[in-house]
Protein backbone atom coordinates (compact mmCIF):
# COMPACT_ATOMS: atom_id res chain seq x y z
CA UNK A 1 0.00 0.00 0.00
CA UNK A 2 1.15 3.50 -0.64
CA UNK A 3 1.09 6.03 2.21
CA UNK A 4 -2.32 7.42 1.32
CA UNK A 5 -3.90 3.97 1.03
CA UNK A 6 -2.38 2.98 4.38
CA UNK A 7 -3.72 6.12 6.11
CA UNK A 8 -7.16 5.59 4.59
CA UNK A 9 -7.07 1.97 5.78
CA UNK A 10 -6.38 3.29 9.29
CA UNK A 11 -9.38 5.62 8.93
CA UNK A 12 -11.68 2.73 7.97
CA UNK A 13 -10.40 0.68 10.93
CA UNK A 14 -11.11 3.56 13.33
CA UNK A 15 -14.61 4.03 11.90
CA UNK A 16 -15.21 0.30 12.50
CA UNK A 17 -13.99 0.64 16.08
CA UNK A 18 -16.58 3.35 16.73
CA UNK A 19 -19.27 0.97 15.41
CA UNK A 20 -17.84 -1.83 17.57
CA UNK A 21 -18.07 0.39 20.64
CA UNK A 22 -21.78 1.00 20.10
CA UNK A 23 -22.44 -2.67 19.33
CA UNK A 24 -20.50 -4.02 22.32
CA UNK A 25 -22.56 -6.26 24.59
CA UNK A 26 -20.73 -5.51 27.83
CA UNK A 27 -18.75 -2.87 29.68
CA UNK A 28 -15.61 -5.00 29.31
CA UNK A 29 -16.04 -5.15 25.53
CA UNK A 30 -16.60 -1.38 25.35
CA UNK A 31 -13.46 -0.76 27.45
CA UNK A 32 -11.43 -3.03 25.16
CA UNK A 33 -12.62 -1.00 22.15
CA UNK A 34 -11.71 2.27 23.92
CA UNK A 35 -8.21 0.94 24.64
CA UNK A 36 -7.78 -0.17 21.03
CA UNK A 37 -8.96 3.24 19.77
CA UNK A 38 -6.56 5.07 22.07
CA UNK A 39 -3.66 2.91 20.89
CA UNK A 40 -4.44 3.02 17.16
CA UNK A 41 -5.26 6.73 16.98
CA UNK A 42 -2.15 7.60 19.01
CA UNK A 43 0.07 5.66 16.60
CA UNK A 44 -1.70 7.09 13.56
CA UNK A 45 -1.38 10.70 14.75
CA UNK A 46 2.28 10.32 15.71
CA UNK A 47 3.20 8.88 12.32
CA UNK A 48 1.30 11.55 10.41
CA UNK A 49 3.04 14.24 12.43
CA UNK A 50 6.49 12.72 11.99
CA UNK A 51 6.35 11.63 8.34
CA UNK A 52 3.30 12.79 6.39
CA UNK A 53 2.82 16.37 7.57
CA UNK A 54 6.45 17.43 7.00
CA UNK A 55 6.17 16.11 3.44
CA UNK A 56 2.93 18.03 2.90
CA UNK A 57 4.51 21.23 4.25
CA UNK A 58 7.36 20.79 1.78
CA UNK A 59 5.39 19.97 -1.38
CA UNK A 60 2.16 21.97 -1.02
CA UNK A 61 2.12 25.72 -1.67
CA UNK A 62 -0.13 26.30 1.35
CA UNK A 63 1.37 23.41 3.31
CA UNK A 64 2.38 25.40 6.39
CA UNK A 65 -1.11 26.78 7.00
CA UNK A 66 -2.87 23.54 6.09
CA UNK A 67 -0.68 21.47 8.42
CA UNK A 68 -1.07 23.95 11.29
CA UNK A 69 -4.83 23.31 11.07
CA UNK A 70 -4.33 19.53 11.05
CA UNK A 71 -1.99 19.72 14.02
CA UNK A 72 -4.59 21.74 15.91
CA UNK A 73 -7.15 19.02 15.20
CA UNK A 74 -4.65 16.37 16.33
CA UNK A 75 -4.13 18.22 19.60
CA UNK A 76 -7.88 18.21 20.28
CA UNK A 77 -8.12 14.49 19.45
CA UNK A 78 -5.14 13.70 21.72
CA UNK A 79 -6.72 15.62 24.59
CA UNK A 80 -9.92 13.61 24.21
CA UNK A 81 -7.90 10.38 23.93
CA UNK A 82 -6.02 11.27 27.10
CA UNK A 83 -9.30 11.85 28.95
CA UNK A 84 -10.58 8.48 27.69
CA UNK A 85 -7.35 6.75 28.65
CA UNK A 86 -7.70 8.07 32.20
CA UNK A 87 -11.26 6.74 32.53
CA UNK A 88 -11.24 3.50 34.46
CA UNK A 89 -14.72 2.23 33.84
CA UNK A 90 -17.66 2.30 31.50
CA UNK A 91 -19.78 5.24 32.57
CA UNK A 92 -21.66 8.19 31.15
CA UNK A 93 -18.46 10.25 30.92
CA UNK A 94 -16.81 7.57 28.77
CA UNK A 95 -19.80 7.58 26.43
CA UNK A 96 -19.70 11.39 26.18
CA UNK A 97 -15.98 11.34 25.44
CA UNK A 98 -16.47 8.66 22.78
CA UNK A 99 -19.13 10.81 21.10
CA UNK A 100 -16.79 13.82 21.21
CA UNK A 101 -13.92 11.75 19.81
CA UNK A 102 -16.09 10.38 17.02
CA UNK A 103 -17.07 13.91 15.95
CA UNK A 104 -13.46 15.12 16.05
CA UNK A 105 -12.17 12.14 14.10
CA UNK A 106 -14.95 12.24 11.49
CA UNK A 107 -14.20 15.90 10.77
CA UNK A 108 -10.49 15.22 10.57
CA UNK A 109 -10.99 12.28 8.20
CA UNK A 110 -13.27 14.36 5.96
CA UNK A 111 -10.63 17.08 5.68
CA UNK A 112 -7.73 14.70 5.13
CA UNK A 113 -9.45 12.50 2.58
CA UNK A 114 -11.31 15.32 0.87
CA UNK A 115 -8.49 17.86 0.66
CA UNK A 116 -5.03 16.90 1.90
CA UNK A 117 -4.70 13.41 0.44
CA UNK A 118 -5.76 14.35 -3.12
CA UNK A 119 -3.31 17.26 -3.05
CA UNK A 120 -0.52 14.99 -1.83
CA UNK A 121 -1.32 12.39 -4.49
CA UNK A 122 -1.00 15.08 -7.16
CA UNK A 123 2.20 16.56 -5.71
CA UNK A 124 4.18 13.40 -4.86
CA UNK A 125 5.29 10.59 -7.15
CA UNK A 126 3.76 7.16 -6.77
CA UNK A 127 7.23 5.80 -6.04
CA UNK A 128 7.64 8.24 -3.13
CA UNK A 129 4.15 7.40 -1.79
CA UNK A 130 4.99 3.68 -1.92
CA UNK A 131 8.29 4.28 -0.11
CA UNK A 132 6.51 6.36 2.53
CA UNK A 133 3.83 3.66 2.87
CA UNK A 134 6.48 1.02 3.60
CA UNK A 135 8.13 3.33 6.13
CA UNK A 136 4.79 4.08 7.85
CA UNK A 137 3.93 0.38 8.06
CA UNK A 138 7.30 -0.44 9.68
CA UNK A 139 7.14 2.54 12.01
CA UNK A 140 3.76 1.51 13.42
CA UNK A 141 5.63 -1.13 15.43
CA UNK A 142 7.55 1.53 17.38
CA UNK A 143 5.14 4.49 17.43
CA UNK A 144 3.72 5.88 20.70
CA UNK A 145 0.64 3.97 21.85
CA UNK A 146 -0.76 6.67 24.13
CA UNK A 147 -1.74 10.29 23.49
CA UNK A 148 0.76 12.99 24.38
CA UNK A 149 -1.06 16.29 23.72
CA UNK A 150 1.68 18.41 25.26
CA UNK A 151 4.57 16.76 23.43
CA UNK A 152 6.12 18.38 20.37
CA UNK A 153 4.09 17.65 17.23
CA UNK A 154 6.58 18.78 14.59
CA UNK A 155 10.11 17.80 13.66
CA UNK A 156 12.84 18.19 14.75
CA UNK A 157 11.62 18.09 18.39
CA UNK A 158 9.11 15.33 17.55
CA UNK A 159 11.93 13.15 16.20
CA UNK A 160 13.48 13.16 19.69
CA UNK A 161 10.29 13.07 21.78
CA UNK A 162 8.48 10.37 19.78
CA UNK A 163 10.83 7.45 20.54
CA UNK A 164 10.98 8.37 24.22
CA UNK A 165 7.18 8.53 24.41
CA UNK A 166 6.88 5.23 22.54
CA UNK A 167 9.28 3.46 24.91
CA UNK A 168 7.43 4.86 27.92
CA UNK A 169 4.06 3.83 26.46
CA UNK A 170 5.18 0.28 25.76
CA UNK A 171 6.59 -0.11 29.26
CA UNK A 172 3.35 1.25 30.72
CA UNK A 173 1.30 -1.08 28.49
CA UNK A 174 3.37 -4.06 29.65
CA UNK A 175 3.02 -3.14 33.33
CA UNK A 176 -0.74 -2.72 32.92
CA UNK A 177 -1.09 -5.98 31.05
CA UNK A 178 -2.34 -4.33 27.84
CA UNK A 179 -1.78 -6.06 24.51
CA UNK A 180 1.28 -4.99 22.52
CA UNK A 181 0.89 -4.01 18.90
Amino acid sequence: MDAIELLMHDHRMVEQLFRDYHAAASAAQRRAVVETLVRELSKHAALEELMVYPLAKKVLSDGDQRIREHLSEHRAVKETLLALDKQSGDDERTSELMDELRREVEEHIREEEGELMPLLRDAVSEEELLRLGRLLARSKQTAPTRPHPNAPDEPPALAFAGPVAAAYDRLRDRLQGRPRT
